[in-house]
């Protein structure tokens, strides 16, 4: 079965069975949410879609971007074998949702390790 892994310093800091799975933030200067939906597909990760609630510090969308519901999206098409993400005390937290359930990026990691946060394609236990 697919999962995300949540990754601190090498370490799995949780797995989320999901085959699907959306990451959203707010955008830290300005203070615009950013949403980026990704598939797993085997290992490695495919950005289907992105959006972004406005424009402005590196945040302008590509020309095919269309704007809905006070958002530009766009489907970048993009595989990846892994995100990172920085972890910034001076930034809001990301939240990543699966499965119908939204959990604050923080709240599924060890605090003891610091350092970027790694998302990859993984396999969930099935004994769990």
């Amino acid at each position: 079965m697919n999962a995300i892994c949540v990754i601190v310093a090498s370490v799995v800091q949780a797995t989320l069975p999901a085959s699907e799975f959306t990451l959203e933030w707010q955008h830290s200067i300005e203070k615009t949410r950013w949403s980026e939906r990704y598939r797993i597909d085997a290992e490695q990760l495919t950005l289907i879609e992105a959006s972004v609630e406005g424009n402005g510090a590196g945040m302008q969308p590509p020309p095919e971007a269309v704007l809905r519901d006070r958002a530009w999206t766009w489907r970048p098409n993009l595989r990846l074998p892994v995100v990172v993400l920085a972890a910034s005390e001076f930034a809001n937290d990301y939240t990543l949702c699966a499965l119908g359930r939204c959990t604050p990026l923080r709240t599924l990691r060890h605090s003891a390790l610091a350092g970027p946060v790694e998302l990859r394609a993984c396999r969930a236990d099935p004994a769990r």
